[in-house]
């Protein structure tokens, strides 16, 4: 049975030399227990709000009785100030349990690895990482991102907003995104690259810069310089490939066998490879399937990649088409001929349907009416005669004009297919529908 002892005051040898269970008082509410067991802790008995309450302070000797003292006491000012130590200590609790608050070098990196996986291209990790670790880390890199001013993001975008436009801008997006997800994770209320830092920059006119094209009329002989260059066939293969089927740099370079329905002359595109990451259909024509028969003729796995690397059989740099045009002093970038078939398809007299085809075959993203095209499975038929006379212009183009509406260049002469009336009605349809948008 535990009996309670009344006492002034206690010292810390009596504190010590206590073994009896019981309550011993040391006075102004606090008091030690002692436990059947032998342990001893500290209870402080309060009134808050007309209720009485207990509040542990600990264990001794872990707790001395100078510290349940001084613990006790800034118990009592709290409630003094109307505050409740209850709440209090929870709060505290809490900030020793929340993360501490990352340097912008620290939270920088975290966003960078978050995205990473949503980039259909490495390079975007890396130009995020150079051009942070360039401007923005030299300033504010190892300062606490709740310490980070206006001010500073000033300091970093100033000396380049009028000399390098385009490297300024991409830097303030970057860290506007990175101070969004510091906000999200409750380290500061603000954004210190908002808008107000854009507004008291001086106003800079950027013109757009475009990939580097060629003319829809000299793609032709663009093609006949690569196929008898003496770059390594499975390049030029790639190469051809990529312009008859208009697809980005990355898409051609990882493409594998897999995705080839070589019956039905089909390339389904995955989705974790498309700047969209949507799946795209890609109708293959006639000279597109005839690499592919080149390529499998080079092929070292029947599930590998479709265009490996001459030497490693990996997947080609994302330099090697860039090389190999200025090699052949082309002037024009890969992503370049997505743009010289855009103009080719807007060559066409038929205006809209043409050019929502093309948009179709560059799985270009317009809006609603063009999303419902693309969900019809007539689409991908209406495509394939578009992709057969873009491939016959290359081939065969003294019987090829720049634009042949629905026909297919075959064996140098133009059969013409047909195509559901009602089929082709519903594109035109939905190509009005988008001009009015």
């Amino acid at each position: 049975m535990t009996t309670k002892k009344k006492q002034s005051g206690l010292s810390a040898a009596v504190v010590r030399a206590l073994m009896i269970p019981g309550t011993y008082s040391d006075g102004n509410g606090l008091t030690i227990r002692v436990e059947p067991g032998g342990t001893k802790h500290w209870v402080q008995r309060v009134t808050i709000g007309g209720r009485r309450r207990n509040i542990g302070l600990g264990s001794f000797p872990a707790v001395s009785l100078a510290d349940a003292r001084e613990l006790a006491a800034e118990n009592r000012r709290l409630i003094r100030r109307g505050r409740d130590p209850f709440v209090e200590k929870h709060r505290a609790a809490d900030e020793l349990r929340r993360p501490a608050v990352p340097t912008f070098a620290e939270a920088a990196e975290r966003v960078i690895d978050m995205r990473r996986p949503t980039w259909s291209n490495a390079k975007h990790a890396a130009q995020w990482t150079n051009t942070l670790a360039t401007y923005a880390h030299p300033v504010i890199g190892r300062k606490a991102v709740d310490q980070v001013t206006t001010a500073d993001v000033l300091a970093i975008l100033t000396p380049i907003w009028t000399v390098n436009s385009e490297t300024a801008s991409r830097v303030h997006q970057r860290l506007e995104t990175i101070f969004d997800w510091v906000i999200a994770q409750g380290w500061r209320l603000d954004n210190p690259a908002g808008k107000p830092v854009i507004r008291a920059l001086p106003r800079v006119s950027r013109l757009k810069s475009h990939h580097r094209a060629l003319p829809p009329a000299e793609v032709p002989a663009a093609l006949k310089a690569v196929r008898e260059s003496n770059s390594d066939l499975s390049t030029r293969l790639a190469f051809e490939f990529l312009v008859l089927t208009v697809a980005r740099s990355n898409e051609v370079r990882q493409a594998t066998w897999l995705e080839m329905d070589l019956e039905n002359g089909v390339w389904t595109v995955p989705a974790m490879h498309m700047k969209a990451r949507r799946e795209h259909c890609v109708p293959l024509s006639r000279r597109a399937l005839e690499i592919l028969d080149q390529a499998r003729e080079l092929a070292r796995e029947d599930e590998g990649l479709v265009f490996p690397a001459f030497r490693s059989g990996k997947a080609m740099s994302d330099m090697t088409f860039t090389v190999l045009l200025r090699r052949l002093e082309i002037p024009a970038v890969p992503h370049g001929f997505r743009s010289s078939f855009k103009n080719w398809c807007n060559s066409s007299p038929d205006g809209d349907t043409k050019r929502l085809l093309g948009e179709a075959a560059l799985a270009h993203n317009l809006g609603n009416a063009t999303e419902a095209a693309y969900a019809r499975s007539d689409l991908l038929a209406l495509r394939r005669p578009l992709m057969e006379t873009w491939a016959g212009s290359f081939l065969y183009p003294a019987k090829c004009p720049v634009w042949l509406p629905w026909h297919v260049c075959e064996k140098r002469t133009c059969n013409e297919i047909s195509i559901d009336s009602r089929q082709l009605g519903r594109l035109r349809l939905s190509a009005r529908e988008l001009s009015k948008g």
